[in-house]
């Protein structure tokens, strides 16, 4: 990768909006605590380990930043960047507390119901504006969503590679156990 990152899990921490004036600045939905932390992680990269370019916060808006990069210096440039995804190697970021996750290590996850049966996998988690919410592809071949929270998905182990969803979660008759 051209930022020496390899192989390293790269970590989804923003995606950029709308332009915001005319002279290049940019809106910057963050998936930080603080959304001005997103540029405090250096460069920001694509999916690949490429280096895009180091944020400067110039305001603040509803769930992230006003902001602008070397090189974008008028509404079309800004515009241009819309909908793309900002990452991070995982290296730079902190160590999540407990009970906290990055999304990344959600993806993949098998999804089990409390018997241990096999419900699916994580396949992607969003966030609408209520709160995170996993997508979980069954292994009926459906695509099911799952409110993420401690009563939906009550034991989540990262170390052996799944989660437990509760019973009744999924649309598609599927029942965990009691």
């Amino acid at each position: 990768m051209a930022d020496g990152t390899d192989s390293e899990t790269m970590v989804c921490v923003a995606q950029i909006g709308a332009a915001h004036g005319v002279r290049g600045a940019f809106r910057v939905r963050c998936f930080t605590e603080l959304p001005e932390s997103v540029a405090a992680y250096g460069p920001l990269c694509a999916a690949d380990g490429r280096v895009l370019f180091e944020l400067e916060i110039v305001g603040s808006t509803k769930g992230g930043v006003i902001a602008r990069a070397p090189g974008i210096a008028d509404r079309d440039a800004a515009e241009a960047l819309r909908g793309t995804r900002l990452y991070v190697p995982r290296s730079r970021l902190p160590e999540p507390d407990e009970e906290e996750f990055y999304h990344e290590d959600l993806v993949g996850l098998v999804a089990r119901d409390r018997t241990g049966s096999e419900l699916g996998r994580v396949a992607a988690v969003h966030n609408y504006g209520a709160g995170d919410i996993l997508e979980i592809a069954t292994t009926a071949g459906a695509s099911e969503l799952v409110p993420f929270t401690r009563a939906a998905v009550p034991v989540i182990d990262l170390a052996r590679g799944f989660l437990t969803i509760e019973r009744g979660m999924l649309a598609d008759g599927t029942e965990a156990a009691a």
